[in-house]
């Protein structure tokens, strides 16, 4: 898993940013990865200084795919209930959950030993 892990940091070290053909000209174009389609675009016709195409090389391996740098794979939790069955995962509260309901699944995170990504309370008890 660690050999892993740090293959798909080489990988992503070489991968090029991949932003929509022309975003930077236009205010209106979001820099998310749009496949250009256009009869004359450069980019589909692959000239090399418009930039690199995706492509499925670009891609890291599958074991470790959507692992966190830190070697766990991400939980999303909205509830204590979602703790459930997390044991060898890393823990991310979702961003809807207010301080009340947070500060209790994180003091149950730390019970089980887990990792908690976006840990907003240091250990210390807000409500």
């Amino acid at each position: 898993m660690e050999r892993l892990l740090k293959v798909r940091a080489r990988q992503k070290a070489k991968k090029p940013a991949f932003r929509r053909h022309d975003s930077h000209k236009k205010a209106r174009l979001g820099d998310s990865w749009r496949k250009p389609r256009g009869l004359h675009n450069k980019l589909r016709q692959q000239v090399s200084a418009k930039g690199a195409l995706v492509r499925p090389g670009y891609g890291s391996p599958q074991a470790v795919r959507g692992y966190h740098p830190s070697g766990f794979p991400e939980l999303l939790v909205h509830c204590l209930g979602d703790l459930k069955g997390a044991e060898g995962h890393a823990v991310r509260i979702a961003g809807t959950v207010g301080m009340r309901k947070r500060v209790k699944i994180e003091a149950a995170a730390r019970e089980m030993k887990l990792k908690i990504l976006n840990a907003k309370t240091g250990g210390k008890k807000n409500a």
